[in-house]
């Protein structure tokens, strides 16, 4: 077998995108990339197996964007995800990857979002379709999305997919796809179900398997055995000896997500949760402020736990073990992303220790314990004592995003300009995330008031806006 090429000039995509991705950042493919992209490119249908954080995205965004025609505003390519943070995540990525091409039409449908306005998107035209098969059901039944002009339907997270229930919403989506396309399938595990729906709607179809790295090469994971009672406290001592800027605890309940969000805002720290029905708008908010470092610790159900790109994520927390060790290893991770060092802590009590042994089997690794009084003595029984760890950043909203044409340079520019207040510094703003209705930036914690007074006084895109702290 002849070798994979490891550089992106090596395949066949135009010198636009190629200079792209130099910009970007993008050097060396990974592994999913090295394996995937040649096929794809080649125009064959595609099994793909790799875990989050592989580079998936732009295994799959690379080959649809590359077959695209700009000038006809049809729907071409669709992808399907489990959830509206994955799809949100994706789509981002795809807006990335095609900024070398004309005006290129990326529109998101989910659910959580008013009908309304997704209609009238798509009415606009649009190359490029995302979501999560329930919404994009009721569009198809609607007949407010066609799918005459689709060359490639993508599948992302196919196995969380088919965990979730959507098999039969799958199926049906696939059948209103044109026959003469291309698919492509990505998924973390094979599972019989993937098998069942490539032998009804794929051709063919060429199967790659990268394995993930070994746990313990960049993540380290540590054991506590905590009884019921000083499970939650427990994540605070942590927090407390650790000191980590970014933090992800999973618990499996959403009551459990509330009690501990709120034990550890009595303990000073920045901490907010997302669970499976907040709204739309909640969600939004929550999620920018943790990507922008203007929130220390999300605390998630596993509705997190897959299609969430945090970089620099210092903790995982298992606040609650989790009976299925594959969900165990998407929740680690979330840290020890692109050859970084990562640091994952599970708490475990005696009822769970089933859960644990199945880990272990899962990992073929033996589950290193610590005890809980090796943590700085001085630290414990005593959190209100210490100072809180206050995330770096405070997060601005302004009313208004993609509906009012905003981009983050426009954001930029109104901070950066010496005009109707002081100038900022590129390092004294962080993230800047436009949604459908507003954007969120993050501004160095000392900078946030005055970052927003001057957003108010001054203009944005020619227009003034409104803003506040969130």
């Amino acid at each position: 077998m002849s070798a994979l090429p490891a550089r992106f000039d090596a395949l066949p995509l135009a010198p636009a995108t190629l200079a792209n991705l130099q910009q970007l950042g993008f050097e060396a493919m990974t592994p999913i990339q090295a394996a995937s992209l040649p096929v794809a490119l080649a125009g064959h249908d595609l099994i793909a197996q790799a875990q989050t954080g592989s580079g998936k995205t732009a295994a799959f965004a690379l080959p649809l964007l590359a077959k695209l025609n700009p000038r006809w505003f049809a729907v071409q390519a669709l992808v399907l995800c489990p959830t509206r943070e994955l799809a949100d995540q994706v789509t981002a990525e795809i807006r990335r990857l095609a900024r070398a091409q004309d005006n290129i039409k990326v529109v998101t449908l989910c659910g959580g979002v008013a009908l309304r306005g997704q209609k009238a998107s798509l009415e606009h035209g649009a190359h490029i379709v995302v979501g999560t098969p329930g919404r994009i059901m009721d569009h198809l039944e609607r007949q407010t999305l066609t799918l005459e002009g689709l060359n490639t339907l993508v599948l992302d997270e196919a196995d969380r997919m088919l965990d979730m229930g959507f098999l039969e919403d799958i199926v049906t989506v696939a059948r209103q796809c044109p026959a003469e396309r291309q698919t492509l399938l990505f998924s973390a595990t094979y599972p019989e179900g993937i098998e069942k729906l490539a032998r009804q709607f794929m051709r063919d179809p060429q199967q790659i398997k990268v394995d993930a790295p070994a746990a313990d090469s960049t993540i380290e994971q540590r054991f506590y055995e905590v009884d019921r009672e000083s499970r939650l406290a427990a994540v605070g001592q942590l927090l407390h000896s650790l000191r980590p800027t970014s933090t992800i605890a999973f618990c499996n309940t959403k009551q459990q997500c509330n009690a501990l969000v709120d034990l550890l805002v009595q303990q000073g720290f920045v901490a907010q949760a997302l669970y499976g029905d907040l709204e739309q708008r909640e969600r939004d908010q929550v999620l920018a402020q943790f990507a922008n470092r203007s929130c220390s610790v999300l605390v998630a159900t596993d509705v997190a736990s897959r299609g969430l790109d945090v970089k620099e994520l210092d903790l995982v927390i298992n606040v609650d073990i989790t009976p299925d060790p594959e969900v165990h290893v998407h929740r680690i991770g979330r840290t020890g992303r692109a050859g970084e060092k990562g640091l994952a802590v599970s708490l475990a009590s005696m009822r769970e220790m089933g859960a644990v042994g199945k880990i272990e089997q899962y990992q073929n690794a033996p589950s290193v314990w610590h005890k809980l009084d090796e943590l700085n003595p001085a630290q414990e029984g005593k959190p209100q004592a210490l100072q809180p760890l206050l995330p770096p950043m405070v997060t601005v909203q302004i009313a208004g995003g993609r509906k009012e044409k905003i981009r983050p340079g426009d954001v930029l520019g109104a901070l950066t300009s010496p005009e109707g207040g002081p100038a900022f510094t590129r390092e004294q703003i962080g993230k800047i995330q436009v949604t459908e209705f507003c954007t969120f930036v993050g501004v160095a914690r000392d900078q946030a008031q005055a970052a927003c007074n001057k957003l108010n006084a001054g203009r944005v895109k020619g227009k003034s806006v409104r803003a506040r702290l969130l």
